[in-house]
């Protein structure tokens, strides 16, 4: 450990490379099915051998966390159009979606190790069901009304469920510190469920069901709660309970230590040692419980804060930032100013497409985008990429490529647009969970619950700066096609 310990206090540390090929530790994927070096039976036996051992009441709270700290977000970028009206730029209300989250993870991972886990999960409820509440409350957009239609109440509930959003993002992040890679694996999966369960489920409330917007967003309010649930009813608390009492010096009881051992999967781990060769236990989702109980004892006192932690801290980011933070920030810039600046006037004729109206193709994009978000960010038992700046620089090429296009008309199909849009969804959640899983692989344990909350700085950042880059782009090539007689994008 002392290497490590120069690492946080004397110079900036830097990640290791490990060895893939001596290491131990270092997971074999899963074989995929047909492969030809597998078979179903030994597909079958890993997939059983590599989920053994999860706890799930771990995975199930993980997989609400995600789900639910995203979804908000997505519900109220579906609803844009209807919270602000035609004549306000939507990029108004990504921007507003997304800056606040952005400042809240730049700043609170140097101070919010202070606040514990359960004060932290009350406020961000409390934070996201006050934004929805103000929101849906918020008189509705009526056109051409004689006295306006003020957005200004909307925008702040807007701002506090972003804030929630992003303290929520760095927080259960930092907590699977506690849970391990199962629970980092559930967290991953349920950020990529929030899109389509964010726009599927607005999309069938306001237009299948018919219930208006207000009605809509009010349910939306509620979906909190499911967090506080998941956090005090679902998630076992023995490991944070554990983590907190070893910090403090305070005396753990047997029982106390039996509960982690149960959560962990101590048992499970010492019989895989005694009675399975070592690739059975190799894996992601399979961490040897003696690390997690060292890491527990590793985590300092939760009210800690110092001139000296933060100077530390700052040192910690620094290193973070070429490994990890940058190639998830271009992925995010390049994804994101597809998704608002290029694909609205990624448009064709509507008697070559499958729809009706112009304004059909961009919910169509979207969907598709989230689709292959959804399953790259669920992916990781099965597919694991170490190289995280590949998927990055290809993120820019599609955002090159897509804008040329658009520019040039020399795409035949509307339907190889949706490979792309569907390529473009599985590259963006490959760099969002793979990063953070080499975190959890490269990081010394002592820094790893800062740098899972730290690195988190790179997304919505990536974000703020596509939506300024979008709003630009998306009127520079309707114009563009405006004035070659291609006017689809003026059309709805």
């Amino acid at each position: 450990m002392a290497g490590s310990e120069s690492g946080v206090y004397g110079s900036t540390w830097t990640c290791p490379t490990p060895d893939r090929h001596n290491n131990p530790r270092h997971p074999e994927m899963l074989p995929l099915p047909g492969a030809p070096s597998s078979s179903w039976a030994v597909f079958r036996g890993r997939l059983q051998a590599l989920f053994n051992g999860a706890d799930p009441r771990v995975c199930t709270a993980f997989w609400l966390f995600g789900l639910i700290n995203n979804v908000l977000y997505v519900i109220i970028l579906s609803a844009a159009l209807d919270l602000v009206g035609p004549n306000v730029p939507k990029g108004v209300v990504l921007l507003a979606d997304v800056v606040p989250s952005f400042f809240t993870k730049l700043c609170a991972p140097y101070f919010i190790h202070a606040i514990p886990y359960p004060v932290r999960i009350l406020i961000f409820v409390s934070l996201s069901a006050c934004g929805m509440l103000l929101i849906a409350l918020s008189p509705a957009y009526v056109p051409n009304s004689p006295t306006g239609n003020s957005i200004s109440t909307k925008i702040f509930g807007v701002i506090l469920a972003s804030l929630s959003s992003g303290g929520g993002e760095l927080s259960f992040l930092g907590l699977t510190h506690f849970y391990g890679p199962f629970s980092l694996a559930a967290w991953g999966s349920g950020t990529g469920a929030a899109g389509l369960v964010g726009a599927g489920a607005y999309a069938l409330a306001t237009t299948t069901f018919g219930f208006s917007v207000r009605v809509t967003l009010l349910f939306s309010a509620g979906l909190p709660l499911v967090m506080l649930f998941s956090f005090f009813g679902i998630l076992p608390l023995a490991p944070l309970k554990y983590a907190a009492k070893l910090g403090g010096y305070a005396p753990v009881s047997a029982e106390e230590e039996a509960d982690v051992d149960s959560v962990l999967g101590r048992d499970r781990a010492r019989r895989r040692e005694l009675g399975r060769e070592s690739d059975e236990r190799d894996g992601l989702l399979r961490r040897d419980l003696e690390d997690a109980t060292e890491e527990a004892k590793m985590v300092p006192s939760g009210g800690e804060m110092s001139w000296d932690l933060f100077k530390t801290n700052l040192k910690r980011a620094r290193g973070l930032f070429f490994p990890f933070m940058l190639p998830l920030l271009l992925v995010y810039i390049a994804e994101y100013t597809i998704n608002q600046g290029v694909s609205p006037t990624l448009l064709f004729p509507l008697d070559e497409t499958p729809f009706n109206h112009f304004r059909a193709f961009y919910p169509a994009y979207n969907a598709i985008y989230q689709v292959g978000v959804f399953i790259s960010r669920s992916s990781t038992p099965f597919f694991r990429i170490h190289n995280l700046y590949l998927p990055s620089f290809l993120q820019v090429i599609n955002l090159v490529f897509l804008a040329l296009h658009a520019m040039f008309n020399f795409i035949p199909s509307v339907y190889l647009i949706f490979l792309i849009v569907f390529w473009e969804g599985l590259l963006g959640g490959l760099v969002y969970v793979n990063t953070f899983a080499e975190i959890t692989d490269r990081v010394p344990k002592e820094d790893r619950e800062f740098s899972l909350g730290a690195t988190t700085v790179s997304d919505s950042g990536g974000i703020c700066v596509a939506g300024f880059l979008g709003m630009v782009m998306e009127v520079w090539l309707c114009d563009w096609q405006v004035q070659r007689g291609r006017g689809y994008c003026k059309q709805l």
